[in-house]
């Protein structure tokens, strides 16, 4: 038998049990939708929280104190980083810059407005380490650092809180009871979810310290490299750096804990895509369970048409042609199931995303794996079935009632 009268007597045999064809059609429809609707959701979170986590920078190192304890009982953070660490980092071959940053959280008022919220005490070099766009005013400069000077650049929300519309640069705030006046509002980033970024208030580090604060340490150092690739290089280099001017002892557990927002995002990729890879491998189940159901109606449909296989067996069909017309109906039925389980998985996934609830991005990849993956379940679950259509002897076949 010719190809496409195989294929041919195959959809005449599937438009004769249209309601069977479906409903065997459903699980690898069910299958193929929920295969690409899940990697689609798991795909648009890993892109939204890696494009927030990116947001905040991705080539530098967050230095904190460690903690201090006796006997395994910790009781608190040391106070053991100074602005002289950070300067003295400086000279660490591959190192960009460095930040000393200083946190506490006040309430910030302009005339009958206030909003509680933290103020960050830091360098110039903190903006551009970190992502942040000056999108209104300046940065401030080395000379405001030096001299304690009483600037302020604001988030985007803390900007809006507290002038509505209005520009605040050049406008005089209070940050608890004294005056600063604001050179800049920065570019929004959007909520972290642990921290909102575009609710704050820079000041310079020395002014933070000294005049807010009253501080001699500072809660953490950020440094970034010159180039991505030097950033473990830069790490090992910090580590033995801050080990020699805090005299730990050879043998000693570090005094700083070191993060490397770098291997963060790499571990969060790799998570990311196994949470993923579980997803569709949890949806892919209901792709076997379609098959399954293919498998069984073929079976069903072998034993109805065992005469009419006898017939064509009897007038010169050979066993390869009853198996490739079986086998063709199998494929059939899990392709067009396929295809319908591709728009609607796009489907659900457009509606999920345009709910606003959670961000979803179908890729190309998804829906050719899922779509070759419906066609090779047609052809495993459809051979046993043509297989024994294919073995069954003619006049026995002719026979049957």
């Amino acid at each position: 038998m010719l190809f496409w009268m195989i294929v041919k007597v195959a959809l005449k045999s599937l438009m004769a049990n249209k309601l069977r064809s479906i409903l065997a059609m459903l699980g690898i429809i069910i299958g193929v939708g929920a295969v690409i609707a899940m990697l689609a959701i798991g795909t648009g979170a890993q892109q939204s929280i890696l494009t927030r986590i990116t947001a905040m920078g991705t080539n530098y190192l967050v230095i904190r104190p460690g903690q201090r304890g006796f006997g395994g009982v910790m009781s608190g953070s040391q106070q053991n980083l100074t602005v002289d660490d950070a300067k003295s980092l400086l000279k660490i071959p591959h190192l960009h810059s460095a930040a000393p940053v200083v946190g506490k959280t006040y309430q910030i008022k302009y005339f009958d407005q206030n909003t509680l919220t933290t103020v960050t005490g830091t360098s110039s070099t903190y903006l551009p380490m970190r992502n942040f766009e000056v999108e209104h005013g300046r940065n401030f400069n080395d000379a405001e650092i030096d001299h304690w000077s009483r600037v302020a650049i604001l988030g985007p929300v803390t900007a809006t809180n507290l002038f509505g519309l209005s520009d605040p640069v050049g406008e005089e705030i209070k940050v608890n009871g004294i005056n600063f006046r604001v050179i800049g509002v920065l570019k929004a980033k959007g909520d972290q979810g642990w921290f909102n970024p575009d609710d704050q208030v820079l000041v310079p580090y020395t002014t933070a310290m000294h005049i807010l604060m009253g501080l001699t340490y500072v809660r953490e150092i950020d440094v970034d490299a010159d180039e991505i690739s030097n950033l473990d290089d830069v790490q090992d280099s910090v580590t033995q750096e801050l080990r020699n001017l805090h005299k730990v002892q050879p043998g000693a557990p570090d005094d700083v804990n070191i993060q490397n927002q770098a291997a963060n995002i790499d571990q969060f990729m790799s998570t990311s895509r196994t949470l993923t890879f579980l997803l569709g491998a949890v949806a892919g189940i209901s792709l076997l369970v379609g098959g399954i159901g293919i498998m069984n109606i073929m079976l069903v449909t072998v034993t109805e048409r065992t005469r009419e296989i006898g017939i064509r067996k009897a007038i010169g069909a050979r066993g390869f042609d009853i198996l490739s017309q079986f086998l063709v109906e199998a494929i059939l039925m899990s392709g067009v199931g396929g295809m319908v389980g591709v728009l609607m998985g796009i489907g659900v996934a457009h509606l999920v995303d345009q709910s606003g609830f959670l961000q979803t991005t179908v890729t190309t990849s998804s829906v050719v794996v899922s779509v070759g993956f419906s066609a090779v379940v047609g052809i495993f679950f459809g051979f046993y079935p043509a297989t024994r259509a294919a073995k069954l002897d003619p006049i026995e076949a002719l026979r049957y009632e």
